[in-house]
């Protein structure tokens, strides 16, 4: 026996008409490519994005086809998101921090039909738009006379003027909810990138789990901050969930700086924010040396890559901000857990909290996961058996786009890659990715625990643990540091300060300093990098 409830297929498109009903008047604050601040709601945004629909339609665009943006957080990017899945096609974020190359045969092997592209990456689109052959229409996201008079790209037509003549009115069309949305490129893999490729339904899903109390906490009182790319993950899906809450969204645009972040933050009244470490390691920088403090910030989420204790300590005890540690990955659209805390945590001393808000969070309703050992069995979750990560749910991928990689699910299960522990209340904590853990003498060193120990000390802006060969352990770690700017810490100092923090044989055998660490396009570490610089450093013989 069948349910009688109606049957209505969850579509993007219906988030922007959600939004435009009973949050018409819901601000949407941009700072921009052209250097001001742009105001708008939610009811703009509706209509352009109708208008982005009809205008994608006058180009006789196939349902499915891909429209790739090149583009930072602002208005006109979020008119994308709805208008091109709103219609149909198929939304394909470009990483613009990418080499020219790599985006070359990401938009070919994606088969991109149109590129729109905010005007700072005007350089990238002439060095590459020639390479990219399946491209036919280039779209620059500002108005008619910002157009440079000579583009070097063939045809090359403004935002505004593309879609300005369109009419706003437009009939969403229905479909199979687990039609493609959009497309987003892993940085996660090796070999060439693959495409995580996102649906409908997989993406309602998403910003419905993200958004409920014990996950996001996202609610229209708030004024959500995505300093995570749009280009990175859907911007973590905010952008989704804030149309279905009704929520004030404030974009960063091109200004992604200490100082142009927490003057943002201030100016309008920011409740909640999103980014990765390296971002707040720069605001708080900012904030340290100029004494200054928070009015509004309430909340921020850190993914992306392990966020220091330190960091966490920063925010909470300093400034009073709560810090919702989170893990996810490109293939999960991308949120797995997110470190809320329990009943029975808060009566527990500031130590005993911060060993809980240090570890990844809990799994929202939606995503299973599991350890396993190298023969496949699944480990206890104690706290201490770590293995490797398995993960499944409705918005986790079952295969690449175009089959890339081959089929990546064991037993119906995604192997995420990372090592992890999960304790007795389902709290996960990456210890590693599997690539990175370090074995010593037949034991694994966390590289994670000694780079979050390097970087408490108040010299260190940022530190990287590698593994170095050592011909009786196998490998030995080593920690490479970037000093904060004036600060001064000897090799013998830090080293000293690992003492009593963590088992002596898990103490690093050197410290290296250097001037920068080399990150990735999502501002993440890149440890591939890394070695390969260091390929010709040898360890120390005493």
């Amino acid at each position: 026996m069948l349910g009688l409830m109606q049957s209505q297929p969850l579509l993007i498109s219906s988030l922007i008409d959600f939004a435009e009903r009973h949050h018409g008047e819901g601000e949407i604050v941009s700072r921009r490519v052209e250097g001001d601040i742009h105001r708008c709601t939610y009811r703009d945004i509706a209509g352009r994005s109708r208008q982005v629909a009809n205008a994608l339609d006058a180009m006789k665009l196939a349902f499915g086809d891909r429209v790739a943006t090149l583009a930072w957080n602002g208005y006109r990017h979020l008119e994308l998101y709805f208008g091109v899945s709103g219609s149909g096609r198929v939304l394909h974020t470009l990483n613009p921090r990418l080499h020219p190359d790599q985006i070359v045969w990401i938009a070919n092997h994606s088969e991109d039909q149109v590129l729109c592209f905010d005007m700072t990456f005007l350089p990238i689109v002439k060095a590459v738009h020639a390479r990219c052959t399946t491209i036919k229409h280039f779209i620059a996201l500002c108005d008619a006379a910002s157009l440079p008079a000579d583009s070097g790209i063939p045809g090359l037509q403004s935002y505004e003027a593309w879609m300005g003549g369109q009419a706003s009115k437009y009939t969403w069309p229905e479909f199979d909810e687990n039609t493609a949305s959009s497309m987003c490129y892993t940085s996660g893999t090796t070999g060439n990138p693959k495409a995580a490729l996102y649906s409908h339904r997989s993406t309602i899903l998403h910003a419905w789990a993200s958004a409920m109390p014990d996950s996001l906490n996202m609610s229209a009182r708030d004024s959500v901050l995505p300093v995570v790319p749009m280009f990175h993950v859907n911007a973590w899906g905010l952008p989704y969930s804030a149309a279905m809450t009704g929520a004030k969204m404030v974009f960063p645009g091109p200004a992604m700086d200490g100082k142009s972040i927490f003057d943002l933050i201030e100016s309008e009244k920011v409740t909640f924010a999103a980014g990765v470490p390296t971002v707040w390691q720069m605001m708080l920088g900012h904030m340290q040396q100029g004494g200054l403090r928070f009015s509004t910030l309430k909340r921020t989420v850190i993914g992306g890559s392990a966020c220091p204790p330190a960091m966490i300590a920063a925010f909470n005890d300093d400034y009073g901000v709560e810090v919702l540690h989170a893990w996810g990955m490109t293939e999960m659209s991308p949120l797995g857990t997110v470190c809320t805390l329990k009943n029975k945590h808060l009566a527990m001393d500031a130590n005993q909290k911060m060993a809980v808000r240090i570890k990844q969070g809990r799994g929202i309703y939606g995503v299973d996961m599991k350890i396993i050992d190298e023969q496949g069995d699944e480990l206890p979750w104690d706290g201490k058996a770590y293995g490797d990560l398995l993960v499944k749910g409705p918005w986790v991928i079952r295969e690449y786009f175009k089959g890339e990689g081959g089929a990546p699910l064991v037993n119906g299960w995604f192997p995420t890659g990372d090592v992890a522990t999960i304790d007795p209340d389902g709290y996960l904590q990456i210890t590693d990715r599997s690539k990175d853990v370090i074995k010593s003498g037949g034991e694994w060193i966390s590289s994670i625990d000694v780079e979050n120990i390097a970087m408490a000390h108040p010299a260190v802006a940022m530190a990287a643990c590698i593994g170095m060969k050592h011909p009786k352990w196998d490998e030995r770690p080593v920690v490479v540091v970037v000093k904060k700017p004036g600060a001064e810490v000897s090799r013998e100092e830090l080293l000293g300060f690992f003492e009593g923090k963590t088992a002596k044989w898990q103490i690093p055998d050197d410290v290296i300093f250097i001037d920068a660490i080399p990150l990735g396009a999502t501002g993440k570490m890149q440890k591939v990098k890394l070695r390969e610089t260091l390929k010709d450093y040898q360890l120390p013989t005493a």
